[in-house]
């Protein structure tokens, strides 16, 4: 009765063998293609859309047409080192910091993000 779970026991490590019949460069050859496939489908795009990002930032000029983080929309009227001056209202001005904006508009654009309702 006792021999029967050692016959199986047996059986099993036989077909799967004790050596595991691979390359020993197998699995860090498998390490180094998923990280190439993480950083072509992960880590490049995000590096491209950050740098576009920071040129976006650093091309803001008195005058743009600018969207905030939060959703308000408005004028720059003042550029700073590193914060800018934008008119949101008629004799309502705020300073935000460059980080806050989220686009450039141009005249007459809606923002991207907005879908129009129909």
């Amino acid at each position: 009765m006792y021999l029967l779970p050692l016959t199986i026991a047996q059986a099993a490590t036989e077909t799967t063998g004790s050596g595991g019949g691979g390359s020993p460069y197998q699995f860090p050859v498998m390490m180094i293609i998923l990280f190439a496939i993480m950083y072509f489908l992960m880590i490049r795009p995000q590096k491209r859309r950050e740098k576009e990002r920071k040129e976006m930032i650093a091309n803001i000029k008195s005058g743009c047409r600018v969207m905030l983080t939060s959703g308000i929309i408005g004028n720059v009227t003042t550029v700073k080192e590193n914060t800018l001056i934008v008119r949101i209202a008629e004799n309502t001005k705020i300073e935000v910091v460059r980080s806050a904006i989220s686009q450039i508009l141009e005249t007459g654009e809606t923002p991207a993000d907005i879908e129009p309702t129909k």
